[in-house]
């Protein structure tokens, strides 16, 4: 098993990846080609199927385990694999766990130190809100475990939605320790709960693609609706702090542009948002100096608007 990780360019490799994406396209010059993205656990791969027509590529589907033979170039900084002949794996020829990208940190501990921060939720109504999924829900507390965060950006994959909670959670923590003005169990509250709409919004691995919901709804709108479900089970729960928690959710993105239905109005919106935004950021960097041995300029960077490098030292 060659992992994607350890690939170098000018390899010619012959290996089993999962068809994450298979899209055809034309040259300038009208002639078709296949664009693919291959994966494992380490990552994905870009593929090329310049003739996909020839007699060396049977036929395969999306999320299909396939043997590519080709050769492994760069192109734009990023390696490429310029793919000569493909056929369909059979189920013996793989095992599937290699190709979940998997958190790297332990999901049981990463669930325990988050139920930590459940348990210093003062306020009765918020605390049973925060149960209601996260101690009572088996089926959920299974499906939030091995889920992940996005389809690609950051945290994507098995365990990354933990992770990616966790964290904003710890950032929270520093938070409500710097700035007297920020309610400790409301922002703890929605920092644990702002991303439960990920688990339905995208589907579980290998698919990890937007399910019919993820596409009309999104996961603020969800995950939304999950915390009205488990508010409606607590009795008493005051109006006030319900909209107060909901507005946590809706508005953890920070700009309308972005997805947000509405803009921070409160001080814990605003700390959620800055550590929703400051993990995702940080953890795509991670993500993408993970990859590139080199401390050259890695080329403008889209999301960062900003050509990226690694540091020197």
């Amino acid at each position: 098993m060659r992992y994607i990780n350890t690939l170098c360019e000018g390899e010619t490799i012959k290996n089993v990846y999962l068809c994450k994406g298979k899209r055809s396209a034309e040259t300038r010059n009208g002639k078709p080609y296949d664009n693919l993205i291959l994966q494992d656990k380490t990552g994905t791969l870009d593929g090329k199927v310049w003739d996909p027509n020839s007699s060396g590529i049977a036929d395969y589907d999306e999320m299909d385990f396939i043997e590519v033979y080709g050769e492994v170039i760069s192109y734009n900084n990023n390696l490429q694999l310029n793919i000569k002949q493909i056929r369909k794996a059979q189920e013996d020829e793989y095992v599937a766990a290699d190709y979940m990208p998997t958190s790297e940190k332990s999901t049981e501990g990463m669930y325990r130190e988050l139920l930590g921060y459940v348990s210093q939720i003062e306020n009765t109504y918020l605390h049973q809100a925060v149960e209601y999924y996260f101690v009572n829900d088996e089926t959920f507390i299974k499906t939030f475990k091995g889920h992940s965060a996005a389809k690609t950006v950051h945290h994507g994959f098995a365990g990354g939605l933990l992770e990616h909670t966790l964290s904003v959670v710890k950032f929270c923590e520093y938070m409500v320790g710097a700035y007297p003005i920020l309610n400790k169990d409301l922002l703890y509250a929605s920092a644990i709960c702002h991303d439960i709409g990920k688990t339905k919004e995208l589907s579980t691995f290998p698919e990890n693609d937007y399910t019919d919901d993820g596409q009309l709804l999104g996961h603020i709108i969800i995950g939304v609706e999950m915390m009205s479900d488990a508010i409606r089970t607590i009795p008493g729960f005051p109006e006030k702090l319900a909209s107060e928690l909901k507005h946590c959710i809706v508005a953890h993105h920070g700009e309308l542009e972005y997805g947000s239905p509405k803009k921070p109005a409160l001080a814990e919106a605003l700390a959620l948002n800055f550590a929703d935004c400051t993990d995702a950021k940080m953890q795509t960097l991670t993500e993408i100096f993970k990859d590139k041995n080199t401390n050259d300029w890695l080329g403008y960077n889209r999301l960062f608007e900003s050509n990226l490098r690694k540091t020197s030292i």
